[in-house]
Parts: structure tokens; C-alpha cells; sequence
């Protein structure tokens, strides 16, 4: 297998709104980079040297943040009357971005998610996101379309239809749990938009037969979340990997676990010794 060329960032949603503490575990585990939450980035707009010192306290480089039609309830790209909205969004995020030096903005889809959607709505889709990343690129942010379980954009065919829409300004932002768990060939979907693909989500998918014996991490009778640590689910990391590689990517690979089932700081333990001793990417 040809080696990875990009680097390793984490994510801290698993932290929830304890962002210093995302922080602080997040550095003390090894990583050197991380894509923190968005409420916290937009608490410093117009003071984004603070949070520069905050990150530079930890040692820690933000790689982006998730934006798009997030952000606000019941927002999504298909409709028109929140087109302006989410560009104004999308556009402040990305100027506090541009003073810290992070160059990417995940679109997340709104949701809940309704049904399918459409070609006419993908055609208003793309419109917002086509505008919008107009306007983060001028601030040298990439806006990059991430498809997304239980949204306005999960299906293979969705897809498809909304990057045939896509002006050359928007990127791609592949999640390899919620393309997996939509029942797409991963490798095969980087391969097919390798030009675009900007920004990667790894993450894994908890096997729908799992049972609470096979998380031995579990502090109780919690449920089972969707989304597990790195290696315990059902996504094959080997051949995507082997795909990134193939592609020449070489940006960030931003490991993801929404939910612990014991501890964020035991989770992404997991994850980086999986991505270490796994897939033979340093961390550390």
C-alpha cells in the first residue's frame, strides 16, 4: 500500500460543550490537530486571536469547522426561503476561519431527513451551496458537500445528481460511516471524485447485530450508539485508505466519534491506537 501523504486530525464533538476539556484530552492523547465544535469557533468572531492562544495553549492546529446548512432548526439547502441565511452563515464562519488559519468549512445537509429528495430540490440545493461557497472561497475557506445519514443528502443518487450541480468552488468532505452506512462503495466513491475531495471524516459504524457485551468500554446499560470507535465496527478502513493513497490525498483525515460509550479520552484512545497500529499512520 502506497503511504498516506495527508496528516491526522480529531474531532470534538465527542466532548460535547466541554471544549477546554476537548482540548486539553485531545492533546495529552497525541493529537496535533482537531475541528472543534461551531458554537464555540463563532464565540470569537472579531476575537479570533484569543482562540488562536487557546489552540496554541494546547499545542493543537483547528483544521475547520462543520457549517453548511447547520446552524439553525429545520435550515436545509433545498429550501429557498433559507438560501440567504445559510450564506450568511456559512460566510461569518468563514471569516473567523481565515484569521486563524483553518481552510475548510464541512456542509453539513439539514435534517431530519423527510424522504428523498428530488432533482428539482437538489437543482435548489445547489444553487445555496454554489453561492455559499462562492463566498467562503473568496476568504480562502473550502467549502466542501458531505453527505450525511438522516438529511436532505444521503443517497448515492443524490449524490450524484447534486455534484453534476456543483460549480468547480465546492469540494467534497466524504464521511466514511455515512457513506457506508447509506450503502455506498467508499473506495469507489473517492476514486470517482477524487478532484474534489477535500476534507475526509473516518469514522466507524456499530454492527447492527452488536450487543452490549462486545463494548466492554460501556459503563452501564447505556444504548449502543450509531457510531463506534475506530475498528470496532463494520467499515473496512484497509481499502479506503488504500484509495486515499491512490488518489494523492493529502489533507486532513479527521478522526470521528460522535457518542462515547465510556470516556472521550478512552474513545479516542481506541481510535488513535487503531489509526497507529492498523492503518500504520503516526499520530503521535
Amino acid at each position: 500500500m502506497s503511504e498516506f501523504k495527508g496528516k491526522i486530525a480529531v474531532h470534538a464533538i465527542t466532548w460535547g460543550h466541554d471544549y477546554l476539556l476537548g482540548f486539553e484530552e485531545a492533546a495529552k492523547l497525541g493529537y496535533k490537530a482537531i475541528e472543534p465544535w461551531p458554537a464555540f469557533v463563532e464565540e470569537f468572531e472579531n476575537r479570533e486571536n484569543e482562540l488562536i492562544e487557546i489552540l496554541e495553549q494546547y499545542g493543537l492546529t483547528m483544521t475547520g469547522v462543520y457549517g453548511g446548512a447547520a446552524g439553525g432548526p429545520g435550515r436545509r439547502f433545498l429550501d429557498p426561503d433559507m438560501r440567504q441565511s445559510i450564506i450568511a452563515y456559512n460566510a461569518k464562519l468563514a471569516r473567523i476561519l481565515s484569521k486563524t488559519g483553518a481552510s475548510h468549512i464541512v456542509f453539513g445537509p439539514g435534517g431530519p431527513r423527510k424522504g428523498p429528495t428530488d432533482r428539482d430540490q437538489l437543482k435548489q440545493a445547489a444553487i445555496t451551496i454554489n453561492e455559499a461557497a462562492k463566498r467562503t472561497l473568496e476568504l480562502g475557506v473550502k467549502a466542501c458537500i458531505h453527505p450525511h445519514l438522516w438529511t436532505e443528502l444521503q443517497e448515492q443518487d443524490e449524490l450524484e445528481y447534486l455534484m453534476e450541480l456543483l460549480d468547480k468552488e465546492v469540494y467534497f468532505a466524504p464521511d466514511t460511516a455515512h457513506l457506508s452506512g447509506a450503502n455506498m462503495d467508499v473506495p469507489t466513491i473517492i476514486r470517482k471524485y477524487k478532484e474534489k475531495v477535500a476534507y475526509i471524516h473516518l469514522k466507524d459504524l456499530t454492527p447492527k447485530e452488536a450487543r452490549v457485551e462486545d463494548f466492554p468500554m460501556l459503563l452501564g446499560n447505556e444504548a449502543l450508539p450509531v457510531f463506534c470507535e475506530l475498528g470496532l465496527g463494520t467499515v473496512d478502513f484497509k481499502p479506503i485508505l488504500e484509495a486515499i493513497n491512490e488518489i494523492g490525498y493529502d489533507g486532513w483525515m479527521t478522526v470521528e466519534i460522535d457518542q462515547s460509550t465510556s470516556t472521550p479520552y478512552n474513545s479516542l484512545a481506541i481510535c488513535r491506537d487503531f489509526v497507529e497500529k492498523q492503518l500504520g499512520i503516526p499520530v503521535r
